[in-house]
């Protein structure tokens, strides 16, 4: 099924193909690639390097939300992301730009810079954040999230995960569409990793298809370089979990995921337009 995305500006379709977002960590920490890109020319040229790579949206985030993380202030995460939003707006106006936050402030600062979507790991529970969203007209990615990152994986537990993740974004979609946010300009995310072991990604994994059927708005899904495929592939490095990455992407393609999330975009835009060719109507472009 065949959606268009309205994200500010931008008309994102989906359904025909799988698209890929790339991921900008301008964090000192992140679990994967902390560090690599904190200085905002380093940033930009990272950005501009996964967007000539074959990246459809780049994903800004200030803030690490690994396990365990610690949260920053406002004021810093503000400082790392608009430099870099900025930059990238202009020299790539045609790819939307995502700021990965869950605070209102930083949102407000990074739409005004530039960024059309919101990517919000705390499904839009902080008040005022639909409000902020609703009024820059842009897109916004609700995902779910079982407690809080410094304490998310200590011990998550589930009676159902997929019921209750599903109906928790369920839950979240109504809220915004309540709060006034168009139902074309939403997206979910259950949150692979976050509060989540390992059989509950996996649950969640093969529920992907069922799970944007159910909620009726394009699904985005983000296991790049996760723990779970660092267990699966006894890769206790991020960085060497290239191969498992590959093999979740291509699941998530042939489940008809609307979006991934991604470190590696040139590997990944090769898996998808494999998987897409095979899997749906016509092949990747």
């Amino acid at each position: 099924m065949e959606r268009v995305w309205r994200c500010g500006r931008h008309r994102i379709p989906c359904g025909t193909r799988t698209l890929l977002m790339g991921i900008l960590n301008v964090t000192p920490d992140s679990f994967s690639d902390g560090g690599l890109h904190l200085d905002a020319d380093t940033a930009v040229a990272h950005g501009l390097r996964l967007a000539g790579e074959g990246a459809d949206l780049l994903d800004v985030g200030g803030e690490s939300t690994r396990p365990g993380a610690d949260p920053v202030s406002a004021q810093d995460e503000i400082a790392r992301v608009v430099p870099v939003i900025e930059r990238l707006a202009a020299e790539l106006p045609d790819l939307p730009v995502s700021i990965d936050s869950r605070k209102v402030v930083v949102v407000v600062a990074a739409l005004a810079a530039g960024a059309s979507i919101v990517n919000d790991i705390g499904g839009g529970t902080e008040p005022g954040m639909f409000e902020a969203v609703r009024e820059a007209g842009a897109g916004m990615i609700l995902m779910h999230m079982k407690g809080e990152p410094t304490t998310m994986q200590l011990d998550p537990t589930y009676d159902d995960v997929v019921g209750e993740v599903t109906e928790f974004l369920r839950e979240r979609l109504e809220a915004a569409i309540f709060a006034g946010i168009p139902h074309e300009r939403l997206c979910a995310d259950p949150g692979i990793g976050f509060g989540k072991d390992l059989e509950h990604n996996l649950a969640l994994l093969r529920a992907v298809r069922s799970m944007r059927q159910t909620l009726g708005v394009p699904l985005l899904v983000g296991p790049s370089r996760k723990r779970f495929i660092g267990t699966l592939t006894d890769t206790p490095a991020p960085a060497d979990r290239l191969e498992g990455t590959a093999g979740a992407v291509a699941w998530c393609a042939a489940q008809c995921a609307d979006l991934v999330r991604v470190h590696d975009v040139l590997a990944m835009r090769r898996v998808v337009r494999v998987v897409d060719a095979i899997a749906r109507a016509a092949p990747s472009s």
